[in-house]
């Protein structure tokens, strides 16, 4: 892919992206387009080589999705980020990775607070089953009910604690501590049967970290 078509296809998509999230698309050496938003820039230029410690350098080693904080060593400044593996005809390619400005509050890291009717409810993340998105806003399913976060889920998969939820479906980030049964779905992919009897799929994307997460 070259990098007319790429900066064409970024314009169409970078309205899914939240607001002030950086985009860099990269072959599996170096980045082929890059687009900073206001509060974060990592000063990448197209053509440059990908960093050793970058997250888009550990989606293309581990050939998975990863998601996770990079301190200031790699780039300058710390970031979150998430980035996908491009794979074309199931030959690794390059990845895509968004960029985020800032680590989450301490307030959030441990409620997320959702609206139901006209009121708020602060959910402990051990209340939490999983997290569906629905439009630009995320559907919270909890113990004691449901109801929406304003983030997108994306934003909110940078808030929880990594030792207990992971995205599986670019739609769903599931609590592993409320998962019933992993049933195969085809010969790659998976249906959760979550303990409320509620279906979840895991698609090819996210299954080689969903393996790696529960060690099997």
């Amino acid at each position: 892919m070259d990098q007319m078509t790429v900066s064409g296809l970024m314009e169409v998509m970078k309205e899914f992206f939240p607001p002030n999230t950086s985009v860099a698309v990269s072959n599996h050496e170096k980045f082929i387009y890059y687009q900073p938003s206001r509060l974060v820039d990592l000063h990448i230029r197209v053509g440059d080589p990908i960093k050793e410690g970058s997250v888009t350098q550990q989606a293309i080693t581990e050939k998975h999705q990863v998601s996770t904080y990079i301190d200031s060593d790699v780039y300058g400044i710390p970031y979150y980020a998430m980035s996908v593996p491009i794979f074309d005809n199931h030959v690794l390619s390059g990845a895509i990775t968004t960029i985020y400005p800032a680590k989450p509050s301490p307030i959030s890291q441990n409620i997320l607070t959702i609206k139901s009717e006209d009121r708020w409810y602060p959910i402990p993340y051990s209340d939490v089953l999983y997290l569906e998105s629905e439009g630009r806003k995320t559907r919270v399913q909890a113990q004691t009910g449901n109801g929406y976060h304003k983030l997108n889920l994306t934003e909110l998969e940078f808030m929880l604690p990594d030792d207990a939820f992971i995205r599986v479906h670019r739609s769903y980030i599931v609590n592993v501590n409320f998962i019933q049964e992993i049933q195969p779905d085809s010969h790659s992919t998976f249906l959760l049967i979550m303990k409320d009897r509620t279906k979840i799929p895991v698609t090819q994307t996210y299954t080689s970290a969903f393996r790696k997460s529960l060690n099997y």
